[in-house]
């Protein structure tokens, strides 16, 4: 009898836990792989918020960063997504034209992102800048330009992400674009020998570089900290090009057809606060939109400094990357 009263009891416990759980709002956020992985920030954002608001956090990745907004566009006003985390300023322009994003409501606080910031609809999370990333102990002469990448023997090779799919695929485009201007197409046409492959997002591609499978891989200036930090690694450097370095300016928005526009605004207002800038540094590997207090993590002042900080203003990036796709499909069709 006894152990009947116990597993009834605990049934109308379960029940009860079930039900309390039902009861919480949900936040869904789509956001990139790498953010929700276990060794990125979603699990402890996901725990920080929670402790704040009461609801249930839903971190869902959605492939690379430029995939969320074409996701985003097939779902339209019937997506399940309250918010997209993910998106740069190479995309708010047209992330914005689709009409499915909605302002956010309160003022953020002062932001430490490297440029004035006067929209309202996205807001930055954090940034950096692009760089190419190699093994100090295997690449030593380490190129130091396009131009010179292109003069590599033949037999180097670099990996790059698709600017289609991933945002430092398109960071990367700009890049070249900005540096370069109209002599665009012909570095594209010298790089082209040295790619080994171009894949859909960045996981893969860094991926294949850490395995060993190129002398080179699109990523960040802040990368080589992840393996100063948290591998006690200090073979792997970023290369400082003499054209300067393309910058990454992060964002979140909130959908305009969120059924949770309230808890929207509040993981947006939470996103700036410290419990979650605090978090980017060293799971993320960027620089934070909100210093922390205490600054940043030891090992991050052993990064490279770009000699020039290059961006192409939000409302013209998508003129400019329709231009340089064209000039980049072209060039790796030959």
């Amino acid at each position: 009898m006894t152990k009947f009263i116990t597993l009834a009891a605990g049934l109308t416990l379960a029940l009860a836990t079930t039900a309390h759980a039902q009861d919480k709002p949900e936040l869904i956020v789509y956001t990139y792989d790498s953010f929700v992985s276990d060794w990125g920030p979603g699990p402890s954002v996901e725990q920080a918020f929670e402790e704040t608001c009461e609801c249930d956090l839903k971190l869902i990745g959605a492939g690379d960063g430029a995939a969320l907004l074409t996701r985003i566009q097939l779902e339209g006003s019937r997506t399940d997504a309250d918010i997209v985390l993910g998106l740069d300023t190479n995309l708010t322009e047209r992330a914005a034209a689709t009409g499915l994003f909605a302002p956010y409501a309160n003022n953020p606080i002062a932001l430490d992102v490297p440029t004035e910031w006067t929209d309202t609809t996205f807001l930055p999370y954090d940034w950096g800048y692009f760089a190419f990333v190699y093994d100090n102990t295997k690449l030593k002469n380490v190129p130091t330009s396009f131009e010179t990448m292109i003069a590599m023997p033949d037999d180097f090779k670099i990996v790059i992400q698709d600017p289609r799919s991933s945002t430092p695929g398109l960071g990367l485009l700009l890049w070249v674009k900005e540096a370069y201007g109209d002599r665009a197409p012909e570095i594209w046409a010298g790089l082209a020998p040295k790619i080994l492959t171009v894949t859909k997002g960045w996981s893969e591609a860094y991926g294949m570089f850490t395995a060993g499978e190129a002398d080179m891989v699109l990523s960040y200036t802040t990368s080589p900290a992840y393996h100063i930090i948290a591998e006690d690694d200090k073979t792997k450097s970023a290369a400082s090009f003499t054209e300067g370095h393309y910058m990454q300016i992060e964002v979140a928005g909130k959908l305009a057809a969120s059924d949770q526009p309230e808890l929207a605004d509040a993981f947006l207002d939470f996103m700036t606060s410290e419990g979650f800038q605090s978090i980017i540094p060293t799971t993320n590997w960027m620089y934070p939109a909100v210093f922390p207090s205490d600054g940043l993590p030891a090992g991050f002042e052993q990064l490279i400094t770009p000699i020039d900080s290059l961006i192409i203003p939000a409302d013209k990036a998508q003129q400019a990357r329709d231009k340089a796709l064209a000039e980049w499909l072209t060039a790796l069709s030959r």
